[in-house]
């Protein structure tokens, strides 16, 4: 069973937030190694700048965090995996289907089109919309949104 972790979560694993220690739990229980895109790689990587924007950590936290990230990624947490091109099919079907009805982001279908493509089982994440379009893609979430 393989499991694909959305950048929300992500973002809280390794950036403090109020989902911290549910992302720290579901990462314990999930089955890895996690398939990490560029894609993925790259917007974890704005994310965790922006929390500095906003004032949300330092930038030494930041930096903290990008070197956890790539000792991760060293030690095989995560696996690097390309975008596969079927990707970008795969996200039009799916705005094509069901943004007009869920109102889902850009970036959200590429996370859900891409966990499809690479065949997880589960989607991780702490965004609800997103969480509704994995499910309602086929993909199982476990991640109890608070």
């Amino acid at each position: 069973m393989s499991s694909y972790l959305d950048s929300s979560l992500l973002t809280s694993l390794y950036a403090p937030d109020a989902h911290s220690a549910a992302a720290r739990e579901y990462l314990l229980q999930a089955a890895g190694p996690f398939p990490l895109t560029p894609f993925g790689e790259a917007e974890l990587t704005n994310a965790i700048e922006l929390r500095v924007f906003r004032r949300e950590i330092t930038a030494a936290q930041a930096q903290a965090a990008l070197e956890r990230l790539a000792a991760h990624i060293a030690d095989g947490v995560f696996q690097a995996t390309p975008v596969p091109a079927a990707m970008y099919d795969v996200a039009r079907q799916l705005s094509r289907k069901h943004t007009a009805t869920l109102g889902t982001r850009a970036l959200d279908i590429l996370h859900v089109a891409a966990a499809l493509v690479l065949h997880a089982d589960f989607f991780y994440t702490f965004d609800r919309a997103q969480a509704q379009l994995a499910r309602t893609a086929g993909l199982a979430t476990r991640v109890r949104i608070r």
